[in-house]
C-alpha cells in the first residue's frame, strides 16, 4: 500500500530511540504502519515480535495483563502480572507494538517506563492518538494516504496508480469486484473519492465496500452523506472501526467536554486557523479565551487538529471528516449561527486591518497572512452576502481584499465577488462608489475596459454627489488606466495628474504613489524622459517614507523601462531584477511578468536573441496562466510585439521557435532564476523537463527521499540545520504537499521521467 518512506523513518527512529509512538488520526493506518515495520524488522529481535492490541481493554488495572497475554506468556503463580511481564522480558531482544493506546495514556506510559528500565534490549512501538510523553519517546505523525496536487499537471494513468491513496482504493477494489482496474474511464472519480475521504484509508475501506452495489461516480454522487454511507465494515473488527461514524464517535467521547465543545467551535473555518482566530471566534460561554491554547494543544495531542508550520506562525487543520462531524455537532448544540457569526465578523475585521496596513512595513506579512486565509475569507463573504442585513458588509469587505486579489492567483474570484456584492447592494451611497472603483482595476487588469469604464462613471458620478474625494481620485486614477489602454495617452496623462493631485489633497499614500507610477510610465511612453524619472523618484520617496515594499517594486519596474528606453540596458536589468526580487518574495504573477517582459526587450536590446526568447517562451505560459498578456498595462504591448518580431528575424524562426520552447518548458520558480541569474536551471539546457524547485532545492529533496533527518541533511550539506528546515519548508510550499513521504514519490517520479527521457540522473537520485 505504499508508506514506504513512512516505514524507513520509522525504523530509523527504532534504531535511534527504544519508544517510537505512531500518532494520528484514526483510520490514518497507525496499526497497519506499525505492523508493516514490525514484520520487516522481525530479523532484528530473535526473541520476537509481539502485538499487544489494547483497543478492547477498558479496565487500566487489566494492562499489564493483557500485554502478558499478548506475549503468550504462562506464568500461573500469584505474582503481580507486572512483575511477570518485567521477568520475561529482563534479557530479552524483542519488540511489542503496543495497539491503541489512547484511552489507556497515563497506563501506557507507566508501563513503558517500567519495561525499558527493566529491559535494556526492548524496543516499544506504540500507536496512539496521541504520543505518551515519556522520556526518550519519539513520535511520528502518521500522514493521511498521499494523492496529487489537486492544482498540478494532471498526472498519467500510471503516475496516479503509484499514489498511496488512489492504489489502496484500486487494491481494495479488485478484492470486491474481480477484475477491477483503474482507467481513463474511472480515473476522475476514484482520485476524488480518495480527496473526499481525506486519503483516510479506513474511509476508503469503507467507501470501496459500496462497490458491491454502485459503480464508482455512483460511489462519489453519494459521498457528501459520508457517514449515513459508509455503514458496512468487516465483522471481523472492533465495533468502532465498522463505520467512520463510530470511529469519530470513539474519539469524541476520548475527549474532555471542553475539548469537544472546541471541537465543534473549529469546525466553522475552512481550511486552517491560527491561534488569534481560535480565541476569537471559539472562546466565550463554556471557554473562557485563556483556555484556549490549551485546549488546541490537547486536540493537536488527540490529533484532531493537525498542526502545520509556516514561516511567520503555527497554524492549525482539521480534516474534512472530522470538520463535517463537529459541524454536526455544533448545529445540535444550537451554536452554530452564533459560531458563523463570530467567523464572519473576525474576518471582515481582518480584511480592514489588512487594508489599514497595506501601505508599510508589515504589508508582505498581511499578504501572506491574507493568502493564507483564503478559504476563511471566502467563507465569511458567503456568509455576508447570503444574509439580506449583512449585505454591504460584504461589498465593503470585497473591497478591502483588493490587493489580496491582485497580489495573489484569486484576480478572477475578486471579481466575481464584488459582482455580486455589486448587485445585491445597489443603494447608491459611498461603499458602492468605493466597490465600483475598486472593481474597475480587476476589470482593467483583465482587459475589460468597457466594463471598467462604466463602472468608473457611475463611481466618479456618486462621489460629486455625495462629495467623496477619495472615490474622485481614484475614478480619476483608474479612468486614466482605461484611457492608457486605448491609446488615449494625453486624456491619461490628464486624468493621472487629476489624481495624484486629489490623493495629494486627501493625504493617500497608497493612492499617491500608484498615481504617480502610472503617470512616469505615461511621460515614458510620449518620450519625456526627464518627467517620468522625476515621477519615479517622487513615488520612491512616497514608498521609502511608509516602509513599503510592493509600490516601490512597481516604481522600479517604470524606471526600467524609461532607463532601457535611454540604452541604458545594464542599470535598467538591475531595475527590473530588484523589482522581481520583490514580487517573486510576494508571489505577485503580475508584477512578475512585467519585469520579465522587460528584461526580455533589454536582452533583445543587447543582442541576447536567445535568452530574448526563451523569457518569451517563459512568458507565454505565465500570460496564459494569468488570462491576459501584459495584464493592466495594455500601452506597452507594441513594446512585446517589436521584441518578438526582432528576435525572430535575428535568430530566424527555426532557431527561434526552439529557444522559446525552451523557456516555455521551464517552470514558474525556474523561469524567475533563469531571469535573475542569467543561466538557465541545472539540467535545462538538455531540454529536461520542468521542476519547480532550484538546484539546491532538488538536491535536498532526493536527500529527503533518501529518508534523511533534517539534521542529517544539514550535516551532509555543511549548512545549519534552520537553513535546511526553510529549505524543506519551500519544497512543501512549492510542491503543494504536506508530508516528506510525497517530496519522496515526487523525486521518485521525476527520476522515472528523467531515466525515460534518456537523462543521467544525479549521482544521489533515489
Amino acid at each position: 500500500m505504499g508508506r514506504r518512506h513512512e516505514a524507513a523513518e520509522v525504523k530509523r527512529m527504532l534504531s535511534a530511540s527504544r519508544l517510537v509512538t505512531l500518532t494520528g488520526v484514526g483510520g490514518v493506518g497507525k496499526t497497519r504502519l506499525a505492523l508493516r515495520v514490525a514484520d520487516e524488522a522481525r530479523r532484528a529481535f530473535p526473541d520476537g515480535v509481539w502485538l499487544a492490541e489494547l483497543a478492547d481493554l477498558d479496565n487500566p488495572t487489566l494492562l499489564a495483563q493483557g500485554v502478558t497475554e499478548a506475549l503468550e506468556i504462562r506464568d500461573h503463580s500469584s505474582r503481580p502480572a507486572m512483575d511477570i511481564l518485567v521477568d520475561h522480558l529482563r534479557d530479552r531482544q524483542a519488540l511489542i507494538v503496543l495497539d491503541n493506546c489512547e484511552h489507556l495514556l497515563e497506563e501506557c506510559a507507566r508501563l513503558a517506563d517500567r519495561l525499558l528500565r527493566a529491559a535494556p534490549r526492548l524496543r516499544l512501538l506504540a500507536t496512539s492518538r496521541q504520543a505518551l510523553g515519556t522520556a526518550g519517546e519519539q513520535s511520528l505523525a502518521v500522514p493521511t494516504l498521499g494523492l496529487p496536487d489537486p492544482g498540478g499537471p494532471r498526472p498519467s494513468l500510471a503516475t496516479l496508480a503509484q499514489w498511496d491513496a488512489v492504489r489502496l482504493f484500486v487494491e481494495r477494489a479488485a478484492a470486491i469486484v474481480p477484475g477491477f482496474e483503474l482507467s481513463e474511464d474511472n480515473r476522475d472519480g476514484v482520485e476524488l473519492i480518495c480527496r473526499r475521504l481525506d486519503g483516510i484509508p479506513l474511509g476508503i475501506e469503507l467507501a470501496v465496500v459500496r462497490l458491491r452495489a454502485l459503480s464508482v461516480q455512483q460511489l462519489l454522487d453519494r459521498l457528501d452523506d459520508r457517514f449515513r454511507l459508509l455503514t458496512t465494515g468487516s465483522r471481523t473488527v472492533l465495533p468502532r472501526h465498522q463505520t467512520l461514524r463510530a470511529l469519530i464517535d470513539w474519539s469524541y467521547e476520548l475527549c474532555t467536554e471542553r475539548e469537544r465543545l472546541l471541537w465543534a467551535r473549529v469546525s466553522v473555518f475552512a481550511g486552517s486557523l491560527d491561534l488569534e482566530a481560535a480565541e476569537a471566534v471559539c472562546s466565550d460561554e463554556g471557554i473562557d479565551r485563556e483556555e484556549i491554547l490549551d485546549l488546541v494543544t490537547e486536540l493537536v495531542d488527540k490529533s484532531v487538529l493537525l498542526r502545520e508550520e509556516h514561516p511567520t506562525a503555527v497554524r492549525y487543520r482539521m480534516l474534512d471528516t472530522l470538520r463535517q462531524y463537529g459541524r454536526e455537532r455544533l448545529a445540535a448544540s444550537g451554536e452554530e449561527a452564533v459560531r458563523l457569526r463570530r467567523h464572519r465578523d473576525y474576518y471582515r475585521g481582518l480584511a480592514a486591518d489588512a487594508r489599514a496596513a497595506l501601505f508599510g512595513p508589515a504589508q508582505v506579512q498581511w499578504f501572506t497572512r491574507l493568502h493564507l486565509e483564503h478559504a476563511n475569507l471566502r467563507t465569511a463573504l458567503e456568509g455576508c452576502l447570503a444574509e439580506s442585513g449583512q449585505t454591504v458588509c460584504g461589498l465593503d469587505m470585497a473591497a478591502d481584499l483588493l490587493y489580496h486579489w491582485i497580489t495573489s492567483y484569486y484576480l478572477g474570484e475578486g471579481r466575481r465577488w464584488l459582482d455580486q456584492a455589486l448587485a445585491l447592494c445597489t443603494e447608491p451611497d459611498g461603499s458602492r462608489a468605493r466597490a465600483l472603483w475598486t472593481n474597475s482595476w480587476l476589470a482593467v487588469i483583465q482587459s475589460d475596459t468597457d466594463a471598467a469604464a462604466a463602472m468608473l462613471e457611475e463611481s466618479r458620478s456618486l462621489g460629486t454627489r455625495l462629495d467623496l474625494e477619495p472615490v474622485l481620485a481614484y475614478a480619476a486614477l483608474y479612468s486614466g488606466m482605461v484611457a492608457m489602454y486605448r491609446g488615449e495617452t494625453r486624456s491619461a496623462i490628464a486624468l493621472y495628474e487629476e489624481a495624484v493631485a486629489r490623493h495629494r489633497a486627501t493625504g493617500d499614500p497608497v493612492g499617491l504613489a500608484l498615481a504617480l507610477i502610472r503617470l512616469s510610465l505615461a511621460h515614458s511612453f510620449i518620450g519625456d524622459s526627464p518627467r517620468a524619472i522625476a515621477l519615479g523618484e517622487e513615488s520612491l520617496e512616497v514608498c521609502d517614507a511608509y516602509g513599503e515594499g510592493w509600490h516601490r517594486a512597481y516604481t522600479m519596474m517604470a524606471l526600467g523601462v524609461d532607463v532601457w528606453r535611454q540604452g541604458d540596458t545594464a542599470r535598467a536589468a538591475a531595475l527590473e531584477k530588484e523589482s522581481l526580487t520583490f514580487n517573486r518574495s510576494l508571489d505577485d504573477p503580475l508584477g512578475v511578468g512585467v519585469n520579465l517582459e522587460v528584461l526580455a526587450w533589454i536582452a533583445a536590446t543587447e543582442q541576447d536573441h536567445s535568452r530574448a526568447a526563451r523569457l518569451l517562451g517563459a512568458l507565454g505560459t505565465l500570460w496564459h496562466a494569468i488570462g491576459a498578456p501584459l495584464s493592466g498595462y495594455g500601452h506597452l504591448v507594441h513594446y512585446h510585439e517589436e521584441c518578438e518580431a526582432a528576435v525572430r528575424r535575428a535568430l530566424g524562426k527555426p532557431a527561434f521557435n526552439a529557444a522559446r520552447k525552451e523557456g516555455a518548458r521551464l517552470s514558474y520558480a525556474e523561469a524567475l532564476e533563469y531571469a535573475l541569474e542569467d543561466e538557465l536551471p541545472s539540467g535545462e539546457a538538455a531540454g529536461g523537463r520542468p521542476s519547480p524547485l532550484t538546484p539546491r532545492e532538488s538536491e535536498i529533496a532526493r536527500l529527503v527521499a533518501r529518508g534523511l533527518s533534517n539534521k542529517e541533511i544539514a550535516s551532509s550539506l555543511v549548512i545549519a540545520q534552520r537553513t535546511a528546515e526553510g529549505h524543506i519548508e519551500h519544497i512543501l510550499s512549492k510542491l503543494g504537499f504536506t508530508s516528506r513521504a510525497q517530496v519522496a514519490v515526487w523525486v521518485a517520479e521525476q527520476h522515472r521521467t528523467t531515466e525515460a527521457d534518456g537523462e543521467r540522473p544525479p549521482k544521489d537520485t533515489v
